[in-house]
């Protein structure tokens, strides 16, 4: 039997602050053009939801960044188009980090404990690292893990999908549409009506 989620469901949205300067990014920004507007209706719905909205994102590898510079930052880029619909917003929660898992030396999961948070929702990019890594990390924590197929961006399709296979069979990720994520009713829990 299937333990029962032990609290709200929280969106994390990775690494979508982010100037698009790196390595393999000319990779990555069709796809990412792909995920921004079912990302910004997902953040919509989980806010509408008063859901936990967490973003999970990359310093740059500047050290003395905060969240504002960061947002600042990146909506200064060539791609700033793909941040402003999914900027935070005043009620987002944020969470540096340095590495691919959101939960390498981060306070995340003291954060999603102090939420109460049993279920995560993983968003953002990208599907085949940081994505499967904090999948990875989310279920050894005994957190119920969701994955929008569609609000997830991929560097290599087939990398991506193989990280999405990977996720659903070792970690139990649960991969579903955008649009059927339901934060006020998340999965196997009884909807009241």
């Amino acid at each position: 039997m299937k333990p029962q989620p032990r609290g709200p469901c929280a969106l994390i949205v990775i690494d979508m602050i982010n100037t698009y300067d790196h390595e393999d990014a000319e990779l990555l920004v069709p796809s990412a053009r792909r995920v921004v507007p079912v990302l910004a209706d997902l953040i919509a719905r989980a806010r509408l939801a008063r859901a936990p909205v967490i973003y999970a994102n990359d310093n740059f590898g500047s050290w003395r960044s905060h969240h504002g510079e960061l947002v600042d930052t990146a909506l200064a880029g060539a791609h700033a188009d793909l941040v402003e619909p999914v900027r935070p917003d005043d009620d987002s929660l944020f969470v540096v980090k340095a590495r691919h898992s959101i939960f390498h030396e981060t306070p995340m999961s003291y954060l999603l404990w102090r939420l109460g948070a049993g279920h995560i929702v993983l968003s953002g990019q990208v599907t085949e690292q940081c994505v499967l890594y904090s999948a990875l990390d989310a279920h050894i924590r005994h957190l119920e893990v969701t994955v929008p197929e569609d609000a997830v961006a991929t560097i290599h399709p087939q990398l991506g999908s193989a990280a999405m296979e990977m996720m659903q069979r070792n970690m139990n990720a649960q991969i579903v549409a955008a649009k059927e994520i339901d934060f006020a009713h998340p999965p196997d829990q009884p909807n009241p009506g």
